[in-house]
C-alpha cells in the first residue's frame, strides 16, 4: 500500500515538472514558424531559385556547328592525283558555323526569364497569408475552448459542493430527491463537456503543431490574451486592397509578365546573323582554298512570322483576361469585408450585451437563489435552474467571442494583415 502511495506521488511529481516544462508560444512564435518550417513554403523557395538559376543561362549564344567532309572531289580516285592530265581535283573541306544572336532579343528574354520568379514570390506570400489565418483561427479556438474549460471546471466545483450539501442535507429531510438526481446528471454532463473541450484543444495542438512542421506530439501552453480590432476606418477601396493583398500582385506580375513575353515574341521578328567560315584542303597541287560567308535569318517574312504574330495576340488577350480577374477579385474582396465588418459589429454589440447585462443579472439571480436555499426558504430545484441558466449565458458569451474573433481572422485574411 506504501508503494502505491509513493509510486502516485512521483507520477504527480513528474507530470507537475512535465507541464512546467511544457513551452509557451504566443501567436507571433506560432506564425514565425510557420513562416521558418512549413515545407509548402519551403518549396516555393526552392522554386523560386530554380528560376532564378535557369535565368542566369537567358543570354547564351547558339552552340557553334563544325562541319568536315570532301568538297568538290571526283568520284574517280585517280583524279585526285597529279597527272599529266592535271594538278590534281578535289578537297578536303573543314567548316564552323556560328550565329549571332540580335542582344535586344537575348536581353528580352534575360528579362522575362529574370521576372518569372516574381510570380511565385507572390504565390509564396498568398499561401502565407492563408496559413497564417489557418493557425490563428486554431490558436483563438483554443483560447476559447481554454476559457470553457475554466468555466466547465469551476461549475463542476459548485456542482459538487450542492450535491454534497444536498446529500447531508437529505438526511434530515430538508431536500428534495429527485433535485439531488437531476444535480448528479447536470454533474455527468459537465464532466463530459470538459473531457471534449480537453479533445478539443488536444486537436488544435496537433494541427499548430503540423502548420509549424513540428512532432504533432509536442506539448505546448498558448499565450491566452488576445485583442479585439476594430475594422470601422476601413473603406471600400480596391486600390488599397490592391497594394497589400498578395493575389492581386501575383495577377499584376502576371500581367507584367505577359507583357515581356509579348516583347521577346517582338524581338524574335528580329534579323539575327552568322558567320561560316570553310577551310578547303585541297588534293594533288591545287593551292589550299576558304570560304568565308555571312548569313542572316529572315523571321519577319510574312510566311515566318504567322506563329510570332499568333503568340502576340494571346498574349494581349490573356492579359485582358487577367484584367477583369484581377477586377472580379478586389470587387469579392471589397464585398466580403464590407458584410463581414457589418456582422462584426452587430456580434459585438450582442457580445457587450450578454457580458454586462445578461450575465451580471443572472449571477445576481443565482447568488439570490442560493442564498434562498441556503437559508432553508428557496429550492434546490431554483438554484439549479438559475445556475443552469448562468452557465449556459457564460457559454454563449464565449460562443459569440469565438465569432468575433473567427470574423476579425477572416477580415485580416482578406485585408492581408497580420
Amino acid at each position: 500500500m506504501q508503494n502505491i502511495k509513493n509510486y502516485i506521488i512521483i507520477s504527480c511529481l513528474i507530470l507537475s515538472y512535465t507541464n512546467s516544462l511544457a513551452q509557451t508560444l504566443s501567436l507571433d512564435n506560432v506564425l514565425a514558424t510557420i513562416k521558418t518550417n512549413n515545407p509548402q513554403l519551403k518549396m516555393y523557395d526552392t522554386d523560386i531559385q530554380s528560376m532564378d538559376a535557369a535565368a542566369k543561362g537567358a543570354k547564351s549564344w547558339m552552340a557553334p556547328q563544325v562541319s568536315t567532309g570532301f568538297y568538290m572531289a571526283p568520284y574517280n580516285t585517280q583524279l585526285w592525283k597529279v597527272s599529266e592530265m592535271g594538278p590534281g581535283m578535289g578537297n578536303y573541306m573543314i567548316g564552323v558555323t556560328q550565329m549571332i544572336p540580335n542582344q535586344s532579343k537575348l536581353k528580352a528574354d534575360f528579362n522575362y526569364m529574370n521576372a518569372m520568379s516574381s510570380v511565385e514570390v507572390e504565390n509564396k506570400n498568398y499561401t502565407i497569408n492563408q496559413l497564417n489565418a489557418l493557425a490563428k483561427s486554431n490558436y483563438y479556438q483554443w483560447i476559447i475552448l481554454d476559457k470553457k474549460l475554466k468555466v466547465a471546471n469551476d461549475n463542476l466545483l459548485l456542482l459538487d459542493y450542492m450535491i454534497k450539501s444536498m446529500e447531508i442535507r437529505y438526511q434530515y429531510n430538508m431536500d428534495k430527491l429527485p433535485t439531488y438526481y437531476k444535480a448528479k446528471s447536470q454533474y455527468s454532463v459537465l464532466q463530459s463537456m470538459i473531457v471534449m473541450l480537453e479533445n478539443d484543444i488536444t486537436q488544435k495542438r496537433v494541427m499548430l503543431n503540423t502548420l509549424m512542421a513540428r512532432d504533432k506530439n509536442t506539448i505546448f501552453d498558448i499565450d491566452t490574451s488576445y485583442q479585439i480590432k476594430d475594422f470601422d476606418f476601413i473603406k471600400s477601396d480596391t486600390t488599397a486592397f490592391a497594394k497589400n493583398r498578395s493575389d492581386v500582385k501575383a495577377i499584376d506580375k502576371t500581367i507584367l509578365l505577359n507583357q515581356m513575353k509579348i516583347e521577346t515574341e517582338k524581338k524574335k521578328l528580329l534579323p539575327e546573323f552568322g558567320i561560316k567560315y570553310d577551310h578547303m584542303f585541297a588534293f594533288g597541287e591545287q593551292p589550299q582554298q576558304f570560304s568565308l560567308m555571312l548569313m542572316v535569318n529572315i523571321p519577319f517574312a510574312p510566311w515566318s512570322s504567322k506563329m510570332n504574330k499568333a503568340n502576340i495576340n494571346s498574349f494581349q488577350i490573356k492579359n485582358e483576361s487577367l484584367n477583369w480577374q484581377k477586377q472580379m477579385v478586389l470587387n469579392e474582396a471589397v464585398g466580403m469585408i464590407t458584410g463581414m465588418n457589418a456582422e462584426l459589429q452587430n456580434v459585438k454589440k450582442q457580445y457587450d450585451i450578454t457580458t454586462n447585462n445578461i450575465i451580471p443579472s443572472l449571477k445576481k439571480n443565482y447568488d439570490t437563489a442560493v442564498i434562498a436555499w441556503q437559508n432553508n426558504t428557496g429550492d434546490l430545484f431554483v438554484v439549479l435552474d438559475a445556475w443552469e441558466a448562468l452557465n449556459m449565458a457564460q457559454m454563449d458569451a464565449l460562443d459569440k467571442l469565438q465569432s468575433i474573433l473567427n470574423i476579425q481572422v477572416e477580415i485580416e485574411k482578406q485585408l492581408e494583415t497580420k
